[in-house]
């Protein structure tokens, strides 16, 4: 996703040198081999990297994630670990900056001698540390919903890809008879990508896109967009905005008299972390697509829920990124405990099949793409804060990164 700076292919220009120059000064030791970083275990404990933004932009939806790692990580280490051995984690602040993320999960790998890492949020920190992970073919577990059209060896995305989250978004739309839509987004990769799908979609199922505007991440003036919003009288909005955009972008809908009833907005990256920050008073009934919310039916959700709050406080929402995170980590130590290894590729050849009765609901992992198997739903905001599922798939989707089963995407990769 964009750098706040400007557009994500140019936050991404200074890369190459972060890259050429942690090759080249990286530590060596007895722990590296030819064929990649590999993580350190000759203690009683193996170290996980989390990696997020602290501060910065996008601190308003990453800070939670991490927690959530945490929560995760005490849990296993109260269970008596992994393999044997506790968990140490290691936490750095990607600062909503994309080439610090780089610089972070270098150090994380050649450094700290990770054996995995938890975190990005947005897709231009995880495309910005993508050829990182490659080149020393360590382990990123990516948990956030994004655009698809990607896949990579050193990468598990236990978020929602695009006929997770997108897809049935707008067959929602389309099934509660909107025939329009206006796009709304950040500009960076993730909201370009998605609209180009969206865009496909609606080509395809006679929806029309009567506007598409982007505004920098971290913007905080909509009032242009809220105008032109207006004007066009679409049926809904399609929102992609991220981080603390959010609260400018509907502070100014409510401003504008625009309200659920008369154009409702679905968004793919407010959850209820996102709902207290904003606003309850600006969000009440609009809608939003996920595969969890912290109302999520189910014993496992109860727990989660309950041992989140016990741990950061009775007024701290959980939402689909957090969840997707805490997941991600009891994946990772089902697969090595399936390998019975840390060693990378072994753990990548585990992870087929590898299942985990996750708070969202049974999960799968797909090897042949790295992504999960997940349960599709939207959801509105409620008064209270609480985000309330009116819609779900009625059993986990089968990843489907580049939209191989729908003819109407065919050339979007």
């Amino acid at each position: 996703m964009l750098d706040f700076r400007g557009r994500w292919k140019a936050a991404l220009l200074p890369l190459a040198a972060v890259v050429a120059l942690s090759a080249c000064g990286s530590k060596t030791g007895e722990n590296e081999s030819s064929t990649g970083a590999v993580a350190d275990t000759s203690g009683d404990t193996v170290k996980v990297g989390l990696l997020n933004s602290l501060s910065g932009t996008m601190a308003i939806s990453e800070v939670t994630v991490r927690d959530s790692i945490r929560l995760a990580v005490d849990e296993i280490n109260a269970a008596g670990g992994v393999l044997g051995k506790k968990i140490e984690p290691i936490s750095e602040d990607g600062a909503s900056d994309w080439p610090t993320f780089a610089e972070k999960a270098e150090k994380l790998i050649r450094e700290d001698k990770v054996a995995a890492v938890f975190g990005c949020w947005t897709s231009a920190s995880r495309k910005a540390v993508k050829p990182v992970f490659e080149e020393n073919k360590a382990l990123l577990f990516y948990p956030v919903q994004y655009e698809g059209l990607e896949q990579s060896p050193y990468i598990f995305y236990t978020g929602a890809t695009t006929n997770q989250q997108i897809v049935p978004g707008l067959d929602y739309l389309k099934a509660q008879g909107k025939t329009s839509v206006y796009l709304v987004g950040s500009d960076y990769v993730f909201p370009r990508t998605a609209n180009k799908i969206i865009k496909a979609y609606a080509q395809a199922n006679g929806m029309t896109v009567l506007g598409e505007d982007y505004a920098p991440l971290g913007s905080t003036e909509f009032g242009t967009i809220v105008n032109k919003v207006k004007a066009s009288k679409a049926s809904a909005v399609f929102n992609t905005l991220n981080g603390d955009s959010n609260v400018a972008f509907f502070k100014e809908y409510k401003s504008a008299g625009l309200t659920a009833a008369s154009m409702p907005v679905v968004s793919v990256s407010i959850a209820e972390e996102e709902v207290k920050s904003i606003g309850t008073q600006y969000l009440d009934g609009q809608l939003t697509a996920w595969n969890y919310y912290q109302t999520t039916p189910g014993a496992a959700n109860e727990k989660f829920v309950k041992a989140y709050k016990a741990k950061y406080g009775q007024d701290k929402p959980t939402s689909d990124p957090m969840e997707a995170a805490y997941v991600s980590v009891y994946l990772w130590k089902a697969m090595v405990e399936k390998a019975q290894s840390f060693d990378v590729a072994a753990v990548r050849s585990a992870s087929d099949g590898v299942t985990f009765e996750a708070p969202e609901g049974l999960v799968t992992i797909d090897g042949a793409t790295q992504h999960i198997y997940k349960t599709a739903r939207i959801g509105k905001v409620g008064s209270d804060g609480l985000i309330t599922e009116v819609w779900n798939s009625g059993q986990p989707v089968k990843p489907d990164p580049y939209l191989k089963g729908y003819p109407w995407a065919t050339g979007l990769s």
